[in-house]
């Protein structure tokens, strides 16, 4: 075989999911990966640092939503001391695995060639042993450089029936792994309870390593379409590099063609080359409220409570409140997640059901799947604070040295009040600078700007009025953030 350490490896992140069984913390526009746990890391964090300490890293990759990129920069940003390069694949929208892992092959072939390896990881899966894990990359590049498609196959500790599971042949051992009879759907209590003791399944992990010219000719065999249809993207997709990262924007109209397919239905369960690297690694996906729980260590009633929180008489619940008290009593086995507009509770044996309560919130026109009361933007944040008939009240955040796009209303007019930092503000033809505790008043039809020239964050409240205050009334002019109207 190859020597490993003279090989390319990329990790690339897949950060798509909603986590809608994670809902109210987790949203569409602040979605699961972006969820702080109790130790104040989010799951992309410690995935981008997992995948970035590896041996023989050159880059990072990650796939995500066009609207994600610059939340995910920051949170790579705030815990990143590598001198890797990165890179990102923007999708105008969720297309599944299968177009994700096509785009990245092909753009990683271009750059890279067919020799590198790419080392497919979920963007919200948590790994407890990172030296376990380490180990388990290497015994799969060594697979893989010998044209394996390689899985992480988890060792179940228990018949859960929420996971695929890999079935591994008995007598096909490979050197640091086996090779792979076929995968088995979610099975019930029954079924997994036998899988458990036949001793060769393993939970799926949707973890893959791959040599990438061996992955693009295994899908150009099973999924040809799903390879012509994201080369054809590629194609007609703007690639750009700046000093910090490479960045292809994927069209979203030849993407609109690609097939919604998951990897494994598209590749791995079509293909005859997929071996499975079995591993104790701590893994798990977070996949409900129950999995966040575990994070806290219980009370001697079995409670585990992130915020303030009073209980009496209760017992096995778990509470995530940071913004407000939250009083127990006399309850058992629930899940109480409380955040600044939205409370949910459920029966522990019920957390995977919150997914509906989203699905009705999207057949509602609600918002609340969307966004939080605190909403990112590439310059900060902005928060509603009151809504009224004819008016709306927003705290905004803007970070040093940045700044809000050129920019007009039809429908409103409003006022800005510093509350902390400085301002520099363009109103019409005026540039003004605002200090703490200074306002000034924008009229609707007004070209005005904001920007924060200082070294602190700039804290204003804007206090909104007129006779319709959607987002959608906002005519841009300029924008740092390539968000121009065209």
């Amino acid at each position: 075989g190859l020597r490993i350490e003279s090989m390319e490896l990329i990790p690339v992140i897949l950060s798509g999911g909603v986590g809608s069984r994670l809902w109210p913390v987790s949203r569409e526009a602040h979605p699961k990966p972006f969820m702080d746990l109790p130790d104040g890391q989010n799951l992309i964090q410690k995935t981008f640092l997992r995948a970035s300490r590896l041996e023989g890293v050159v880059e990072v990759l990650t796939v995500t939503n066009r609207e994600l990129l610059f939340k995910t920069e920051d949170e790579y940003g705030a815990v990143n001391t590598a001198k890797h390069a990165q890179g990102f694949i923007l999708e105008p929208f969720g297309r599944n695995t299968a177009a994700a892992v096509a785009a990245a092959a092909l753009q990683l072939e271009a750059i890279h060639g067919p020799d590198a390896q790419m080392l497919v990881l979920a963007a919200d899966h948590l790994i407890k042993d990172e030296k376990a894990f380490a180990a388990a990359v290497s015994s799969a590049m060594a697979l893989a450089a010998d044209g394996w498609l390689v899985t992480f196959g988890t060792q179940p500790t228990y018949p859960e029936t929420g996971f695929g599971y890999i079935e591994a042949q008995k007598d096909a051992p490979l050197t640091g792994g086996l090779k792979v009879a076929r995968f088995v759907e979610k099975p019930n209590l029954e079924t997994a309870q036998n899988y458990v003791s036949a001793g060769n399944y393993f939970w799926n992990s949707g973890m893959f390593c791959f040599r990438v010219g061996s992955v693009l000719e295994e899908l150009r065999q099973h999924a040809p379409d799903v390879v012509e249809a994201v080369s054809k993207t590629i194609e007609s997709s703007r690639l750009t590099s700046s000093t910090k990262y490479r960045c292809l924007a994927l069209d979203a109209e030849a993407f609109a063609q690609v097939p919604d397919i998951s990897i494994d239905y598209a590749l791995m369960e079509r293909s005859s080359k997929v071996a499975t690297v079995p591993c104790d690694i701590g893994w798990s996906d977070i996949g409900s409220w129950n999995a966040v729980s575990e994070l806290t260590a219980p009370d001697e009633n079995g409670n585990r409570f992130e915020g303030e929180v009073l209980s009496h008489g209760s017992r096995n619940n778990y509470v995530n409140s940071e913004g407000r008290l939250t009083a127990l009593v006399g309850v058992e086995d629930l899940l109480v997640i409380d955040t600044p507009d939205a409370v949910m509770i459920a029966h522990k044996d019920h957390a995977q059901d919150v997914k509906h309560i989203v699905n009705q919130l999207k057949a509602s026109s609600h918002t609340v799947h969307l966004l939080h009361r605190t909403v990112h933007r590439p310059w900060g944040t902005y928060t509603t604070l009151e809504n009224g008939e004819r008016f709306k009240i927003k705290r905004i955040v803007v970070k040093p040295k940045a700044s809000l796009s050129l920019q007009m209303h039809h429908h409103r007019s409003e006022h800005w009040i510093v509350v902390s930092g400085m301002a520099i503000v363009v109103n019409d033809q005026q540039e003004l600078m605002l200090n703490t505790n200074e306002s000034t008043f924008i009229r609707a039809g007004h070209q005005h700007r904001l920007m924060n020239p200082g070294v602190i964050d700039l804290v204003l409240i804007e206090v909104q009025s007129g006779d319709y205050l959607g987002e959608d009334d906002i005519v841009r002019f300029e924008d740092n953030y390539g968000r121009v109207d065209k």
